[in-house]
């Protein structure tokens, strides 16, 4: 089996946070646009990670939040952003890595991305050599969620994607995969 040394999965991870990045840039400028909103899903045990510590308690694993009505203090760089929630009429301040992010969706536009866990890695080598010592499952790109699969409450995560039973836009290892597959029709 060829070796992947370009790491392409990750190059198109990275493009697609950029997506992320690039969105909450455009709502700390000017605020959220018509009836745009955003869940974002990500991993509370994630380096760099910083929430309240009954958060914490409370999400263990994974959190979504909805960034639509109450949010202030939405601060962009260029590995994470800082934003203040009200949660049960008490103000805390989160900063969340972008490479903690699992999934993130506007329903407005029914669009919707899912991340792999990300190793953490942002110049390739360190992660190249943790996957040449140790075989991993071929990597699947990020795919579009539809809308109707997540939820309006911030206490529950969003929804996974539904999985392909069939043949037909299954991702082989080794083929390309076309992000027109992913796209409704």
């Amino acid at each position: 089996m060829p070796i992947n040394l370009l790491r392409y999965d990750r190059m198109i991870e990275e493009a697609l946070r950029g997506v992320v990045r690039r969105a909450l840039r455009m709502v700390a400028a000017t605020g959220l646009p018509g009836s745009h909103h955003f869940f974002i899903t990500f991993r509370t045990t994630a380096e760099g990670v910083q929430i309240a510590d009954y958060l914490r308690e409370r999400y263990p694993d994974e959190m979504t939040i909805v960034i639509q009505h109450q949010f202030w203090g939405l601060d962009v760089t260029s590995e994470q952003f800082a934003i203040t929630l009200s949660f049960n009429d008490v103000h805390e301040r989160l900063v969340i890595p972008f490479a903690a992010i699992t999934s993130f969706a506007d329903p407005a536009a029914q669009f919707g991305l899912q991340f792999q866990q990300a190793t953490g890695a942002s110049d390739g080598e360190e992660a190249e050599d943790k996957s040449a010592k140790a075989p991993k499952a071929p990597a699947v790109p990020p795919t579009r969620l539809p809308a109707p699969a997540l939820k309006n409450e911030t206490d529950e995560p969003a929804a996974e994607a539904p999985k392909d039973e069939g043949k037909e836009g299954e991702a082989k290892e080794g083929s390309v995969v076309f992000l027109d597959q992913f796209r409704r029709k």
